[in-house]
């Protein structure tokens, strides 16, 4: 049956004249073939391109959505860095006055975030390498932190405030402004001497200004000394009580005198450079019952 013959007849005109074309079943039948294997294969990859559009537009929904988390993770992390730069100052802060307030002979740090975790490293680290869910985790473990140390802060200010209420005469006395405006060039300690090129103590800080710059009392007290001080030149010393003195020296003028009773921020002289000085600077120095302290132990502002 398959190889039967079929015969096709057109007809071109009225007159009869046809044209026959003759056709076998089985080409027929492939034609047919051909035809439905076309329509499948057309409908599968049409069913394919449906598919993979709405896999990639998953996939691109997926990769926004992952890095909308990433800058919403970094803006965290950035606020979480300003809050604890802001409770770190606080807590500095705090620490020096307990200090002055000998409350405290010193202060903890603040722990670091996350355990020891550099704050530089932290991009690099977690968000980078895309681990979300332990970074919820540690965001939160330092928050909890955070909080903690909030509150401990809280309690240490409440206490501090009720020492500064009933000790409002101490803290007036205690040194705890710049006595002038300029750069410190020499710190407190051990030094290379620039006269003698050899190792010795620095009792003070060597406070760089211009001749005349203004030198302040740093506290409250009463002048025991406005003169000439060999090596340090024109120098004052104020005693503040407490056995706490300050001493400013290379004056290149005094404008206060002995016996005199000076407040914090009241003017005493001008930066110079006389005694033994390489150049126009103050040379200030505060010491507790005769013994040099640092002065910036006690400098808040």
């Amino acid at each position: 049956m398959i190889r039967k013959k079929y015969q096709i007849w057109i007809f071109k005109d009225n007159a009869g004249n046809c044209s026959t074309y003759t056709l076998r079943l089985w080409v027929c039948l492939l034609l047919v073939g051909v035809f439905v294997a076309s329509l499948g294969m057309n409908v599968y990859f049409f069913q394919n391109v449906q598919e993979s559009a709405v896999l990639q537009a998953r996939l691109q929904g997926a990769q926004k959505s992952l890095l909308d988390q990433q800058d919403q993770f970094l803006a965290l992390t950035e606020k979480l860095q300003a809050v604890e730069s802001q409770l770190t100052k606080v807590a500095d802060f705090n620490a020096k006055i307990r200090v002055m307030a000998n409350l405290d002979p010193g202060h903890t740090p603040m722990a670091t975030f996350l355990g020891g975790t550099e704050r530089g490293d932290f991009a690099e680290q977690y968000l980078t390498s895309h681990r979300q869910e332990l970074l919820v985790r540690k965001m939160h473990d330092f928050l909890e932190q955070l909080q903690t140390e909030t509150r401990l802060k809280e309690l240490q200010q409440e206490e501090l405030l009720t020492v500064l209420r009933s000790n409002q005469d101490f803290f007036a006395s205690t040194p705890s402004i710049w006595p002038t405006d300029g750069w410190v060039t020499s710190g407190f300690g051990y030094r290379r001497s620039p006269f003698t090129n050899r190792r010795e103590f620095h009792n003070g800080l060597d406070i760089a200004g211009p001749s005349g710059t203004p030198v302040y009392a740093t506290a409250k007290g009463l002048v025991i000394a406005a003169g000439k001080d060999g090596a340090y030149g024109l120098t004052v010393d104020i005693d503040h009580g407490l056995g706490i003195m300050t001493r400013y020296a290379h004056l290149h003028r005094i404008v206060v005198k002995e016996g005199q009773s000076v407040s914090r921020g009241e003017l005493v002289g001008h930066i110079g450079s006389t005694g033994r000085a390489t150049g126009p600077h103050l040379h200030y120095e505060v010491r507790l019952s005769g013994i040099p302290v640092d002065p910036m132990r006690y400098i808040l502002n």
